[in-house]
């Protein structure tokens, strides 16, 4: 079985071909609150840069991120914080 990390990886790899990528688990400093589990893999920072958000707002980007991750949400994905930009801008 696949890590929910994998996971991630590979749907927002086959989605936006970004440029980076960095995906970090931040499980263990949630342990205790809501949502989160034995075992981790709830709680995830994502920071992406990719050429398919050009022209798209801050929010668009965002909502595209969750659709892609949709299923992984439903299945034990508890939080999710995106940085989504497009090549050349600063802030990631």
């Amino acid at each position: 079985m696949t890590s929910m990390a994998g996971r991630i990886r590979e749907k927002l790899e086959a989605a936006f071909a970004p440029s980076v990528l960095e995906i970090e688990d931040q499980s263990a400093a949630h342990e205790g609150h809501a949502g989160a589990r034995a075992g981790g893999e709830t709680h995830f920072r994502v920071r992406i840069v990719s050429g398919r958000f050009v022209g798209l707002s801050r929010l668009a980007r965002q909502r595209a991120v969750y659709a892609v991750l949709a299923e992984e949400m439903a299945g034990g994905l508890h939080a999710l914080s995106v940085s989504a930009r497009a090549p050349g801008e600063g802030g990631l």
